[in-house]
């Protein structure tokens, strides 16, 4: 059996593997992991040593031709990237979404150090941490300094022997390519969670349709078009590394392969340059390494669907921004330059967590194509230095019209797909009310005020002599308090109270009050404690009683969508002076935003309206990041945004009944005790955050679902 076969036999027998065992091919981690480190062993050794050898070989006026003409090939190669980047919104249906609060919204992305990443202060820093762009300039340097020595022979000799010694030892590493395969393949198929990408799907097929047109056809058929090269040679001889390329998701362990396989194919097609062109691969695929290739610009697409998903799509008259932005900031890592996009063209932050759930799927293509693009660029680029680079008008107009059919019927084809069958279908409401408590606890009886009682004195002794905790509440204050689809009362503040009355031994009891009428309750004595997601300030309105904070909020907007640029800056909300801005009933905040924003029309709506519908008619609604990130999941046509520069922090607190030092006391220590036992933590990661606000079942899987193991 070939080597290919096996990896091909590796590859399917995983994906078998983890559909078979499910989560259980978990331990198989360990070994793809092994793998993936073992072949990025020998990668930046090979790339520092192959530089400086191939360009210390050359001559001045080599170096010089080397430097144009490559670069025209990977220039072109951008061209078709952006093209194909930007049909990705020709196949959008229409869709609505929205998140939970997410630390993105207060956390400006860091900016780019291009001085750290392209020129190192310590060389020997940027290999020991695989800063490639800085490790490949330092190479070059020296390349181009030994260019220029009388007598370099004998550096160059032993350059040479290291290379071939490297080189070999990362031949012995790929034979265990079809292990490695198998393994990354089973961990894959096994651990990934269809399910989470029930709303990237139009997303991820547009991404692997496009992908795989790019990559099996668009790039090897112009390498073929304009050399003497051969379609089938193009593809054919790196088939076992760009199958370890799509399978680890991982372009930078196969550069090695990718290299010795181009080098290989130009001494055979000596039409394309014979034996001077055959040594070119080691300098044009290490020194253009660390430019963005066409797996990362394909990734502006997500650019794209992002602003589309969230109803802030990108306008055709600012690709051109987005093409020149986005290879600027793509010389980085994708992690930092997606976050940055989304912030220059005022897309969601949040909408960086779908980019995150994609790249399971979408980084193996991306890094098939990135593999296929290396081959590319130093075919073409090796022929043009040759110059035996071709244009014959008849096999470049055969190849235009062969590609425009094929990207038409791909296009199409999801475009008519995703309106019909696949069009999204937002479900940001069934999340809201699919929630549960997270603390186990039994439903307590609910009264309404007017069964509350008289008003007394309160005091800790009263209540646990009445062995009975009153909690007053208002409904629904999401996501402190409401009713999920089971009519249970559920929320940040419901579970912190069934663990106080655990925590005093006493039994529990909901007093349900009328839209501003709380306060007053608990002031009265008719309740013990309320909840809600009160505020300090509220003292300030009614003489109660607060407890210490529990949470602080974050100040901020929910803007319709297409409005959120105005909104990022707190100078640019000043000259909103023609929208309409509402902010809750409360003298404070009202002063305190009044004080930030002279001049802006500002009006305070009643705890009974609802500020995001249309008979409310605000454009934006003052209101904390973190409960307004809740709405916007009843609401997504509405965003988050929180202005800058400086942060306005909102604390929550408990209103208490009474003026007993005891009963204050009590409650502000058993806070204090549920912060440092990280009770309030997985409260806030839960109602806050969102984590795990879906529950999910383990994987479907043969042992598991048919076979009924681990049940």
């Amino acid at each position: 059996m070939s080597f290919s076969k096996k990896i091909l036999v590796g590859l399917l027998t995983g994906i078998a593997t983890g559909i078979v065992l499910g989560e259980y091919v978990a331990p198989l981690t360990l070994v793809a992991e092994g793998f993936v480190r073992l072949l990025q062993m020998t990668v930046l050794p090979y790339v520092t040593v192959s530089i400086v050898l191939s360009v210390g070989s050359l001559d001045v006026v080599q170096a010089k031709r080397l430097g144009l003409r490559a670069g025209l090939a990977i220039a072109g190669l951008w061209v078709v990237a952006l093209t194909f980047a930007f049909l990705f919104p020709l196949v959008f249906p229409p869709a609505e979404t929205a998140s939970f609060f997410s630390s993105a919204l207060i956390e400006k992305p860091a900016a780019f150090d291009f001085v750290d990443l392209y020129i190192p202060s310590n060389p020997f820093h940027s290999l020991a941490n695989n800063i490639v762009p800085a490790v490949v300039l330092f190479s070059i340097v020296v390349g181009l300094a030994l260019i220029g020595i009388p007598r370099k022979a004998a550096l160059l000799d032993v350059l040479k022997i290291l290379s071939d010694t490297i080189a070999r030892a990362t031949r012995f590493i790929a034979r265990l390519t079809p292990v490695g395969v198998f393994a990354l393949a089973a961990t894959a198929a096994g651990t990934l969670r269809l399910d989470q990408f029930e709303r990237l799907q139009v997303y991820l097929i547009a991404y692997v349709a496009i992908a795989l047109l790019v990559a099996l056809w668009v790039l090897p058929g112009l390498v073929a078009a304009l050399t003497t090269i051969p379609f089938r040679d193009v593809l054919f001889p790196a088939r076992n590394a760009l199958i370890t390329a799509f399978s680890a998701g991982d372009l930078f362990i196969v550069l090695p392969v990718l290299i010795e396989t181009c080098k290989e194919q130009l001494a055979r097609h000596e039409g394309t340059g014979g034996g001077t062109a055959a040594n070119l691969p080691d300098v044009i695929v290490p020194a253009s390494f660390n430019f963005p290739h066409t797996g990362k610009l394909l990734s502006l697409s997500f650019i794209l669907f992002a602003g589309w998903f969230a109803d802030a799509a990108i306008p055709v008259m600012r690709y051109p921004q987005l093409a020149l932005t986005g290879l600027l900031a793509f010389f980085g890592s994708l992690n930092a330059a997606v976050p940055f996009l989304l912030d220059v063209f005022r897309i969601p932050a949040d909408t960086f967590q779908l980019f995150i759930a994609t790249g399971v799927i979408n980084s193996r293509f991306g890094a098939l194509v990135a593999a296929v693009h290396t081959i590319a660029v130093a075919l073409l680029g090796s022929a043009a230095i040759a110059g035996t680079m071709r244009f014959e008008s008849r096999r470049i107009i055969r190849y235009l019209v062969i590609t425009a059919v094929l990207t038409v019927a791909i296009v199409g084809g999801l475009r008519v797909t995703f309106r019909t069958s696949l069009a999204h279908e937002f479900k940001g409401a069934e999340q809201i009310y699919g929630m549960t408590n997270v603390f186990p606890g039994e439903q307590a009886r609910i009264i309404p005020a007017s069964e509350a009682g008289q008003a007394t004195v309160v005091t800790l002794g009263s209540i646990q002599a009445r062995g009975t905790l009153r909690v007053g509440f208002v409904q629904p204050r999401m996501p402190f308090v409401f009713q999920n689809a089971r009519q249970e009362l559920v929320g940040f503040d419901i579970e912190l109270v069934h663990l106080l009355t655990r925590d005093l031994g006493v039994q529990l009891e909901f007093v349900e009050w009328k839209p501003g009428e709380l306060l007053e309750g608990v002031a009265s004595g008719r309740a013990d404690i309320g909840i809600g997601g009160y505020t300090v300030a509220s003292s300030l309105v009614m003489p109660v009683t607060f407890s210490v904070p529990y949470l602080d909020e974050t100040a901020a907007f929910v803007v319709r969508d297409h409005l959120r640029s105005r909104f990022e800056t707190w100078a640019s909300i000043q000259e909103a002076t023609d929208l309409s801005i509402g902010i809750p009933a409360s003298p404070y905040y009202e002063r305190l935003l009044k004080t930030r924003l002279p001049g802006v029309p500002i009006r305070s709506f009643g705890v009974t309206e609802n500020p995001l519908g249309d008979r409310a008619g605000f454009d934006a609604v003052a209101m904390p990041a973190e409960r307004g990130s809740v709405l916007t999941l009843l609401n997504p046509k509405w965003t988050v945004v929180v202005p800058s520069p400086g942060l306005i922090k909102i604390p929550l607190a408990f209103p208490l009944a009474g003026t007993d030092p005891q009963w204050s006391a009590f409650v502000n220590t058993w806070i204090d005790m549920k912060r440092r036992d990280g009770t309030l933590d997985a409260l806030y990661d839960h109602w806050i955050l969102g984590k795990d606000a879906e529950k999910h079942t383990p994987r479907w899987s043969v042992v598991r679902n048919v076979f009924h193991w681990g049940r």
